[in-house]
């Protein structure tokens, strides 16, 4: 009941190696078994970033550690905002080679409000670019920026190599492992509060899962009092809302294993099953007279889509589930876990609101792996009145990019609304900081991949909701749009690549009204990919020349939702993904286009 306890999370900028260096720590204290990751989602696995926060446990020293992992890309900010509540303090892991990003602002900002005392572990100082000293020097700008209290800045330093599971307290000692950053969570972080005989039970949900078997499942933090499977407990949700449940089961961490466990004290994590209607935020108690733990609060999400059953001539070849109950079911069931999302139902239709293009895409990819097939709309960015002003959602891009590229970018972010707040020279490097609009963003991170020849690096945070601003110029691209439907053959598509480029191969299926390509010009184009060599008796020189396709570059969820038109959808399913025409006649489209112009 007594057991020593320490609450931390680990936050960072994505792929400054919060996982690896929580996966080491597990590894040097003997909790982690084999292989075992914390990123143990197939999309984590192949994509390298974490996507959901997840709870593990070690013990050194005798002291029970329990350690949340966060998600580092601004889309998945809603994880990070309520873990923070949950814990007692966090360790901020930066790249010595990049130094303080916009989730590192983003994270950190929220950690000091809450009035924690920060950990720094400045992590990766093997790269050959690495400047540990210059890295600690931007964070504690950084930390005076955000309005830090003295205590808060005379944070403790640890230097990393994650990858090589070993760190050191000064620069001048050498690495052996990892233990220095545990001895400095032993001494920096305040113990958990001890259970004490008589203590009501006060825990907070700030996480949500869900059992096959046991329905809605709550990870809580025990604040005061135990819990106890097959105990009677009240539930306080927001407004004073109270409902009454019971523990069916109750587990508790070792590694990221969950163990079942029979009772629970102040201090620890657990995860609970039995409470239906549980949300995060919920004080969970054993009488209704006890004053609930404040709410946990997330920001609010910025850009929407439209999720609709798929219409197309190919729907329904490849998926399972393809009714617009079975998509709303699905969503339902995803709302039960992902409090950053909103979904609002409009019959036939679905209204999907998230923090970002990135975190609806990861939604739709994990969709097309269980079977789902649907068609989704054009994302768009939120609208809303605030005090009587038409507003929108603005971003903060932090850009790192080599000298050479700066023009281009610094001319298509000013194009798209970008205001330049800073530019900082570092080595060859130069670091660019802008503040505009969420919709300039919409469909850039192809065009700055092309501009800075795959060398940039491109980081967004939300700022808040600004004044609307206005008109912005993009660059227009073109659709390559098929007017048959068959199977496209080689002679036709070559014919065809020079003219932009194209999704699809020889041999692929199309249909009347799907996009084949984009074209250079920025103009439409309807074309025929199924049309053949017409094969005569006469031959003539030239008229024989072999068929050299250029590799086309097939479409993915996410370069599907970057490039697609108003007027297009994208259709995902199980095995493909494919952009169509709304409507898919062109004479439907051309009566459409008059018809919107009158």
């Amino acid at each position: 009941m007594s057991q020593d306890i320490r609450n931390i999370a680990i936050i960072a900028h994505v792929d400054h190696g919060k996982t690896t260096l929580t996966d080491g720590l597990m590894e040097f204290t003997g909790a982690r078994e084999g292989d075992q990751s914390m990123d143990n989602n197939s999309i984590e696995q192949e994509r390298g970033i974490t996507i959901y926060a997840k709870n593990t446990s070690v013990s050194y020293k005798g002291t029970k550690i329990n350690i949340v992992d966060t998600p580092g890309h601004a889309d998945f900010g809603s994880e990070v905002e309520r873990v923070l509540r949950s814990i007692d303090c966090v360790l901020l892991v930066v790249d010595a080679a990049e130094g303080p990003m916009p989730q590192t602002r983003f994270v950190l900002k929220k950690s000091l409000e809450l009035g924690h005392r920060p950990i720094v572990v400045i992590n990766k100082i093997d790269k050959p670019a690495a400047d540990p000293a210059w890295c600690e020097e931007q964070v504690l700008e950084l930390f005076l920026e955000l309005g830090a209290s003295d205590e808060q800045s005379s944070f403790p330093v640890v230097y990393a190599v994650g990858r090589d599971k070993v760190a050191k307290r000064k620069l001048t000692d050498a690495l052996v492992d990892l233990s220095p950053i545990l001895d400095v969570v032993l001494e920096h972080v305040p113990a958990a509060r001890a259970y004490a005989e008589g203590d009501a039970l006060r825990a907070q949900v700030f996480n949500l899962g869900y059992d096959n078997f046991l329905g809605r499942l709550a990870v809580a933090r025990i604040y005061e009092g135990k819990i106890a499977q097959g105990q009677s407990v009240t539930v306080l949700g927001k407004d004073g809302a109270v409902a009454k449940g019971k523990i069916v089961a109750l587990s508790g961490y070792e590694g990221v294993r969950q163990v079942k466990v029979d009772t629970a004290f102040a201090g620890d994590i657990v995860l609970v099953a039995g409470l239906a209607d549980i949300n995060i935020g919920d004080t969970i108690s054993d009488s209704e007279s006890v004053e609930p733990l404040p709410a946990i609060t997330i920001d609010e999400p910025t850009v929407s889509m439209t999720f609709l059953v798929n219409s197309s001539p190919f729907a329904g070849r490849e998926g399972k589930f393809v009714t617009s109950r079975q998509i709303g079911e699905r969503l339902a069931k995803e709302l039960e876990i992902n409090v950053g999302l909103q979904v609002e139902n409009r019959g036939d239709t679905f209204e999907v609101r998230g923090r970002g293009e990135m975190h609806i895409a990861i939604l739709l990819e994990n969709m097309r792996r269980e079977g789902y097939e649907l068609s989704v709309s054009q994302p768009r960015v939120i609208i809303k009145d605030v005090d009587g002003v038409k507003s929108e959602p603005f971003e903060e891009v932090t850009v790192d990019v080599p000298s050479e590229f700066q023009g281009p970018v610094i001319e298509r972010l000013s194009n798209r609304g970008f205001i330049m707040q800073n530019m900082v020279p570092h080595e060859n490097q130069v670091r660019l900081l802008f503040e505009g609009p969420t919709r300039g963003l919409l469909g850039y991170k192809n065009q700055f991949v092309i501009d800075t020849k795959g060398e940039g690096i491109l980081a967004s945070r939300f700022i808040e909701f600004r004044p609307h601003a206005g008109e912005i110029r993009k660059r227009h691209m073109g659709s390559m749009t098929s007017m048959a439907t068959g199977k496209a053959l080689g002679f036709a598509l070559w014919g065809l690549q020079d003219r932009g480029a194209l999704y699809i191969g020889a041999g692929t299926d199309v249909y009347e009204g799907m996009v084949i390509g984009n074209t250079n010009k920025g103009e439409e184009m309807v074309v025929n990919p199924t049309k053949g060599k017409q094969l005569t008796n006469m031959r003539a020189s030239g008229s024989d020349d072999a068929v050299q396709l250029t590799p086309h570059r097939p479409l993915t969820i996410e370069m599907g939702l970057e490039i697609m038109q108003g007027d297009e959808y994208l259709e995902v399913c199980p095995e493909s993904v494919r952009l169509r025409k709304q409507k898919l006649k062109e004479a439907e489209r051309k009566r459409h286009l008059v018809t919107e112009d009158v």
